[in-house]
This record gives structure tokens, sequence and C-alpha cells, in this order.
């Protein structure tokens, strides 16, 4: 684990406070897909033990920001990738689960045709950890096993103890 101060992504990263709501501070992660794709993509991969990545066997992304970080690894990697998506947005037949938000409730979808394999969860940044929870339950709803989860920043101080390894290159 690295300490927010000390890894050069953070003079990157753009700190916005008060979005999406006034008392949040938004970590904007887009200004390292500019110029640092590579960085970040090695970064991610070596955040996760060798013996996690030769497991796994299928990402699963989770819409939205995710897609972009799943798809970086499953391509340097060579492994499948699996997109989980807003309600609606699959056709079906899918697997769902809905959940609850700070905010509201939301709900992610899984295609249901897909035999069960082991798989890592991507996602860009871990704040409460529900949407990631959520996404870990549906995997197992659908016969997967869930080896972790890895995210380019952890926000430890929002969420508690996860069921399985997450990994991180950033936390603040």
């Amino acid at each position: 684990m690295t300490t927010a101060n000390a890894h050069p992504f953070w003079s990157v990263i753009r700190s916005v406070p008060d979005f999406p709501k006034a008392g949040i501070n938004f970590f904007d992660l887009t200004p390292l897909l500019l110029e640092h794709v590579q960085e970040v993509t090695t970064a991610m991969i070596e955040a996760v033990p060798t013996a996690v990545l030769d497991e796994v066997e299928v990402l699963v992304a989770i819409e939205a920001r995710g897609f972009v970080f799943a798809s970086l690894l499953a391509g340097r990697l060579g492994k499948g990738l699996v997109l989980l998506r807003k309600a609606g947005k699959l056709p079906p037949p899918v697997h769902q689960h809905h959940y609850d938000l700070e905010y509201g409730t939301d709900c992610l979808e899984l295609y249901q045709g897909l035999s069960p394999k082991n798989v890592l969860l991507v996602d860009d940044v871990l704040a409460t950890g529900g949407t990631l929870c959520a996404a870990a339950r549906l995997c197992e709803q659908a016969g997967h096993q869930v080896l972790g989860g890895v995210v380019l920043l952890d926000l430890p101080a929002l969420h508690g103890e996860l069921p399985w390894p997450t990994y991180r290159v950033l936390d603040a």
C-alpha cells in the first residue's frame, strides 16, 4: 500500500472539493489516463499478487469507470473481460442484484449465460464498498468464485473490512 503523498500519481490526480455534492472530495483520475496509461496498468497489475493473477480467468468490470481499468488490465494480461452493467443495459437473460447507496439504491446486472469462472473485480475507486460488495454478490449468485478486487484508489476510512482481498495502488 502506498501513502497518498508519496506516490507520483498524486501529482496528476485532480482533487475536486464538494463534487458531486457538498462535503465530497472527488478524485478525478482521468488525467492519469491522458499520459500515464502504461504506468497505471502496470501499477494495478503489480498491486495483485502473482499467485492470484495466475488463478484469475476473467476480469469483471464495474460500470462505468471500472470498464476503462478492467479493459486495460485484460488486454495486458490476456484475460477475459465481463461487464457488470446498470439495470436495463444488457439484453436478457441477466442476473440482478439491487443494493443501497449513500443517497439511494441501484442495481447491477450480469449476463446469465456465462460458465462459472475465477474472477477479479475491477473498479476505479473503493469508497464505501457498496458497489464492490454488490458486484461480488452478483458474481457469486451467478456461480463465479470471487478471488478479490483491485482498484486504483482506496478510501479506507469510508468502508469497513471486506469479505475478500482488495488490492490497491493508492490510498487516501
